[in-house]
């Protein structure tokens, strides 16, 4: 599927904060780059929910077709084939219809429909890169994979070591269909490599890596010189160590909000990812709500983002601009790109005063 923007559906967010929205739009009236599209906050069109994995959860891998990422020094990750969603969405569970939706209007982004979470985006790479080159580990801490789509970012801190990894997206298919399957999948691999180990002496790991996977971030789809893609043979994954730490929520953040601070106490995270998610400014309020309440004091969020979203508005500008208006974190450039339509890997954290 090729890439576009759907401009014709409004956008569409929560009535969460909606004093902030309107700052952004009027705070400062002499900024001339403030937003002038994709500003129509409405009332919540996605309540949040839980996923808990199905019963017989390797279903959903049988005969399932992946892809494998490898970023340097980082374990392999894996995760569902784009294609095969698209060519079989008549014979998936899809309640919100947004397999088909998506297909019929050649779009990877319909506002207040399906938030694009079915696409690897390019700054998921970025962020994968930026956590190889720091080398963190995750030992013990609690992750939110925020907007996480596919996944691999809460994938990666799951592999090494994170305590708790929660998995946040707007759509509930996203979840359900890929989001879910992929840390299924993901260790069912482990689980293959381990036994690999224990037999041969080498990990199926470096043994991916060796036959040319690409590494710094390219994706490779296993099979692309021709042959027939491989199919995963399903093991019974729904006991295993690391999916007892997994958490699944969808919904729109204020009432994904709303729902995880029923729980007493509610949670708070050491790490917030969040890649390719303030393209309609629309949405800041909420999501600006959604990480004050939820980062940890000492916590930090990782924000990966193009510099401007033709079509729909929002932009890394922008955002900071709405953070620093807020005055609740201090925002830091941890990476910029230079190559064609900038990216950037952005941190914040709360300044000094808040907590």
């Amino acid at each position: 599927m090729s890439f576009c923007f759907n401009f014709d559906v409004p956008s569409q967010t929560t009535n969460l904060d909606e004093e902030d929205g309107n700052q952004l739009r009027q705070g400062k009236q002499d900024n001339a780059d403030l937003p002038t599209e994709g500003n129509n906050p409405a009332d919540p069109v996605k309540e949040a929910k839980e996923h808990l994995p199905k019963p017989d959860p390797q279903v959903l891998l049988m005969d399932a077709v992946s892809e494998t990422v490898v970023v340097g020094t980082l374990p392999p990750l894996h995760f569902l084939n784009e294609t095969v969603f698209e060519k079989t969405a008549e014979e998936r569970e899809d309640g919100e219809k947004i397999l088909t939706l998506s297909a019929e209007q050649r779009s990877d982004l319909i506002s207040g429909v399906y938030e694009g979470g079915l696409k690897v985006w390019e700054c998921t790479y970025d962020l994968l890169e930026l956590m190889e080159r720091d080398g963190e580990t995750f030992g013990g801490k609690r992750v939110l994979d925020l907007g996480c789509g596919a996944g691999l970012l809460g994938i990666l801190a799951l592999k090494r070591g994170a305590l708790k990894v929660h998995f946040q997206d707007y759509n509930s298919t996203v979840i359900e269909q890929l989001t879910v399957p992929n840390v299924m999948l993901n260790c069912q691999e482990d689980d293959e490599a381990a036994s690999d180990d224990e037999g041969e002496g080498k990990g199926k790991g470096k043994s991916q890596e060796a036959d040319g996977l690409k590494e710094k971030s390219k994706k490779k789809l296993e099979g692309e010189d021709g042959g027939s893609l491989p199919k995963k043979r399903a093991l019974d994954v729904s006991q295993h160590a690391n999916l007892t730490k997994c958490r699944f929520f969808s919904g729109d953040w204020s009432t994904f909000l709303a729902l995880v601070k029923q729980e007493s106490p509610h949670p708070r995270y050491d790490i917030i990812f969040t890649s390719e998610t303030i393209y309609n400014t629309a949405y800041y309020p909420a999501l600006h709500q959604t990480l004050h309440q939820l980062l940890a004091p000492h916590g930090l969020v990782y924000l990966a983002t193009k510099s401007h979203y033709f079509g729909v508005g929002g932009g890394l500008h922008l955002f900071e601009t709405f953070v620093e208006q807020r005055g609740v974190f201090s925002l830091d450039h941890l990476w910029d790109g230079e190559e064609g339509l900038q990216r950037h890997v952005v941190v914040l954290r709360f300044k000094k005063d808040e907590k």
